[in-house]
């Protein structure tokens, strides 16, 4: 009778936890992070052969969503946020890459510039936004939104900037403090 009662009391206990934790949906982690992001943190939007990243401050998310989705979403709750300001890389690489050897690119390309037409967008060769991310992941907190995208190159990267203090307040800022000396 005891024997059964314990089995009884375990039977209940395992019900009343998962037997996996679930990961958390992606637009839950964003929201949950935007709080806590602020300038010189980054949120990448990447394709799904992007690299998961080792440096101790890159955090990778599976959405297993589009990367046009995901992208509005993020410069949403961007745009919402009190403190942040995205600035947006995207590959130099995209423009060349031809529809032959990446069906789909052309028509990616068109809906994309639709969602960033309002954003000043740098572009720079895939390796060199690479090596800003690895150097900025050793400092500070980067957030990856990995997609289901298949065509290479698509990736976009936005460095968080401050919403409440522009570049011009900066560099006048910096012009005042080097007269001062």
């Amino acid at each position: 009778m005891l024997l059964a009662v314990k089995r009884l009391a375990l039977l209940l206990f395992l019900l009343a936890i998962p037997a996996v934790a679930q990961p958390a949906d992606w637009k839950t982690k964003l929201a949950d992070s935007m709080p806590l992001l602020g300038h010189r943190n980054w949120i990448l939007i990447v394709d799904s052969a992007y690299p998961l990243q080792s440096s101790p401050g890159v955090e990778t998310v599976e959405t297993n969503a589009g990367q046009l989705e995901v992208i509005s979403a993020v410069l949403d709750a961007i745009n919402h946020s009190i403190q942040v300001r995205p600035d947006i890389f995207m590959d130099a690489e995209l423009p060349f890459v031809p529809d032959q050897d990446a069906p789909g690119v052309s028509a990616y390309r068109t809906a994309v510039a639709g969602i960033l037409h309002s954003y000043k967008i740098q572009s720079l060769p895939h390796e060199q936004i690479i090596a800003r991310i690895a150097d900025a992941g050793k400092t500070f907190h980067i957030l990856v939104l990995k997609t289901t995208m298949t065509i290479p190159y698509t990736s976009v990267f936005i460095q968080l900037n401050c919403k409440y203090w522009s570049d011009d307040a900066e560099s006048r800022l910096r012009a005042r403090m080097s007269t001062a000396r």
